[in-house]
């Protein structure tokens, strides 16, 4: 990719920002025994990862009632929350990168499967928030792997698509970027291998988010 050409890079936060994996399937996994259904398995629940929770729900558990989801939610969020205390540190270099990027008058936005609050509170703890142009979270757009997060990100900040790069760990980020054209670079830190990324055509595939400046 010619740098010259990048003026905005959109990242996920889970799984490609932030070693979050680890956290997100035992919230799960204790949520779902919390609320006396079954639990699914490590793989099942790191595939739904980057999804907003109503569709990830539907993925993982069949025929939910409006109060075992609602539950399930409560389950959810106070275990991630409060209760689980399994680390969620950012991946190694990912500070430095976001400030070299920064330095080099690229624009930075998040599209990320959290909801509003959980993304500000991780802005709050990593205090990373000033690095980002924009965001959008799972609460202000469709689901990914709609595309609609990155159409809101472009329109919001002017860029056209073919200008811009989505980075992330997950078959979700590649779907939503490859349906608008958009260049994509996938993360193999995170949720989905290099032989499942693959699958969507991106530009590169790096192993940690510091290989991301000698791909750009």
């Amino acid at each position: 990719m010619n740098n010259a050409r990048v003026s905005l890079v959109v990242f996920d936060w889970d799984g490609t920002v932030m070693d979050s994996i680890g956290r997100i399937v035992s919230s799960m996994q204790s949520a779902a025994r919390l609320t006396k259904l079954v639990v699914p398995s490590d793989h099942a629940v790191k595939q739904i990862i980057g999804l907003s929770l109503d569709p990830a729900f539907d993925i993982l558990f069949s025929n939910l009632t409006a109060i075992k989801r609602q539950q399930l939610f409560e389950h959810y969020r106070d275990q991630y929350l409060i209760h689980d205390t399994t680390p969620t540190p950012l991946f190694d270099g990912v500070e430095t990168v976001l400030k070299q990027l920064k330095d080099n008058n690229i624009k930075l936005a998040v599209a990320t499967g959290k909801a509003r609050k959980g993304l500000q509170r991780m802005f709050d703890e990593t205090g990373l928030a000033s690095y980002f142009d924009f965001s959008r979270c799972a609460d202000e757009a469709q689901s990914k792997p709609d595309p609609d997060m990155l159409k809101q990100i472009l329109a919001k900040l002017a860029i056209p698509a073919e200008q811009a790069v989505m980075v992330g760990d997950t078959s979700h980020d590649m779907k939503m970027a490859q349906a608008i054209a958009m260049p994509r670079i996938g993360v193999t830190h995170g949720v989905h291998d290099a032989e499942v990324l693959n699958q969507y055509q991106p530009k590169a595939i790096i192993d940690s988010i510091p290989e991301l400046l000698g791909v750009l």
